[in-house]
């Protein structure tokens, strides 16, 4: 991989997130199809606008949620400190985002606020809590939404990678299978951006960066998941989380997509073979599926992630990123960056961060 290759990648990871974003912005949070297909036709294509019974009512086609709007706060701290800056993040969240909150669902950027936002805007503005116990058990992939950009910075550097991430994670979320399956999205697409494909082997990658001490997972099975031998002793515990299952779970996705025997047609009904509900659970293995089934088309993951309904803002955001940072800035169709609402300044933003993912 060359220079100009990872830039590409990383590029695309953001590009790719944002564009997620705002192609749900219309059709979010449809859960039945029928609807959803009554309001935008049998085929979703691109930006649309919200109706006005809908979610994120007053936005325009092209505009980002709060989801973005959160992500692009992280993006600036990272490119304004150089790397992720724990202070500097909660300065911008308490004086960039909190001032536009109320409590409510309906308000903020996007005229949508998330259950875990919430619960910190209370926690942090109304009880006056520091940072530190603001997180709540929200169970969504909220700060896998903003922590992308944290794993991009840190593609390289794995073991950065994954005590930034949790520790911005923790500001919103305390569960640690939560915490866990946001560090292992963010260290899959760390690889991405590094050139690997996410296939069905990628997490025998990430499995050995487990038994280097690099991940903070919990192992006690031998390479391949071979049972442990008489007299083994018990590995050392290399961090917090209990198990590596969150890091397995990609390269089942992608074995899922490549087996000619397991077909899902049309691709979007995986949210329906996972779930359309915003748990994490639901969203990861869908993200991961679709990532790997159309590693090389930017355009038709983005588009199945959107077209299942349901959470499909963050399946689209989630599967945007992972595939952007296969396919490169260069894979994803100019009239999705053309039609992006300041797409010349998040893509600048996304470049100077691609410019430090090789330096410490």
């Amino acid at each position: 991989m060359t220079e100009n290759d990872i830039k590409d990648r990383a590029v695309g990871a953001i590009m790719g997130a944002f564009v997620g974003d705002a192609l749900g912005l219309g059709p979010h949070w449809y859960y039945d199809l029928n609807e959803l297909r009554r309001d935008y036709g049998d085929w979703i294509g691109g930006y649309t606008d919200p109706r006005p019974d809908r979610y994120h009512i007053g936005c325009k086609a092209g505009q980002l949620s709060q989801a973005g709007f959160i992500l692009k706060l992280t993006l600036r701290s990272l490119v304004e400190c150089g790397g992720y800056d724990h202070d500097d993040f909660c300065r911008r969240m308490d004086e960039e985002l909190f001032p536009l909150l109320d409590g409510t669902p309906v308000s903020g950027p996007g005229n949508y606020t998330s259950q875990s936002i919430r619960e910190v805007w209370r926690r942090r503005v109304e009880q006056k809590l520091p940072w530190g116990q603001t997180g709540s058990h929200a169970d969504t992939t909220e700060a896998i939404e903003r922590t992308l950009a944290i794993a991009v910075r840190y593609a390289f550097q794995p073991d950065r990678l994954a005590a930034a991430v949790t520790g911005n994670t923790m500001l919103t979320q305390t569960d640690h299978l939560v915490v866990s399956m946001t560090v292992a999205y963010g260290v899959v697409l760390g690889h991405l951006v590094q050139g690997h494909r996410l296939d069905s082997e990628l997490s025998a990658k990430l499995m050995k960066l487990v038994k280097a001490g690099e991940l903070p997972f919990h192992a006690v099975t031998n390479d391949d998941l071979k049972p442990p031998r008489p007299g083994d002793p018990d590995p050392p515990r290399a961090g917090r989380f209990a198990s590596p299952d969150a890091l397995l779970t990609p390269s089942y996705m992608a074995a899922a997509a490549a087996d000619p025997d397991i077909r899902l047609e049309p691709a979007w009904k995986v949210s329906m073979v996972y779930g359309m509900p915003c748990a994490i659970y639901h969203q990861l293995p869908a993200a991961y599926y679709l990532a790997a089934r159309f590693h090389d088309n930017f355009e038709s993951a983005v588009l199945h992630a959107i077209n299942g309904g349901g959470q499909n803002q963050a399946r689209a955001i989630l599967t945007g990123a992972l595939t952007g940072a296969q396919t490169g800035l260069t894979g994803i169709p100019q009239r999705f960056l053309d039609g992006l609402e300041d797409h010349t300044g998040l893509l600048k933003l996304a470049e100077s961060l691609a410019g430090m993912v090789r330096g410490v």
